[in-house]
């Protein structure tokens, strides 16, 4: 279900955000910390609740945007995984957790909100955020979705 914007999500009123790459209808943000620092989330840009309430070339569309996010991911950072997550119990607001994983991570193998494993972050190697947004820029373009 479609509803207006809500004052009181924090997708609908994000600030600060890290826009990598943005469309009408979705944007991809860097969400790194201390723990993870290469995580990222697609977002629809209004207000979606449930997967199944957008139009099927919507589906389309955004499960696209997560596959080129989590191919760059894995062309340049060559992980052991990639986690992809919707959950959105805290955030009723439809979006994708985009988490390379690495053998050593500080959770691994357990999911990044589950128990810590004494491992610590793998930090991206020089370069990479200008690579992944060309990749990005080059394979979302408004033409190719």
């Amino acid at each position: 279900m479609k509803i207006e914007p809500s004052l009181d999500c924090a997708l609908c009123v994000a600030m600060d955000e890290r826009v990598l790459w943005t469309n009408d209808f979705v944007r991809i943000i860097s969400v790194c910390d201390d723990a993870y620092p290469v995580f990222c989330r697609v977002i629809t840009n209004e207000h979606w609740i449930e997967f199944s309430d957008l139009s099927r070339s919507d589906r389309e569309c955004i499960m696209h945007v997560v596959y080129i996010v989590e191919k760059a991911m894995r062309l340049l950072l060559n992980p052991i995984k990639v986690n992809i997550a919707s959950f959105g119990n805290l955030v009723p607001h439809l979006h994708w957790h985009v988490i390379p994983r690495f053998l050593g991570d500080p959770h691994y193998p357990n999911p990044i909100w589950g128990a810590f494993s004494g491992g610590h972050p793998v930090n991206p190697p020089d370069g990479f955020w200008e690579k992944f947004e060309a990749a990005l820029r080059e394979h979302l373009e408004p033409d190719s979705i």
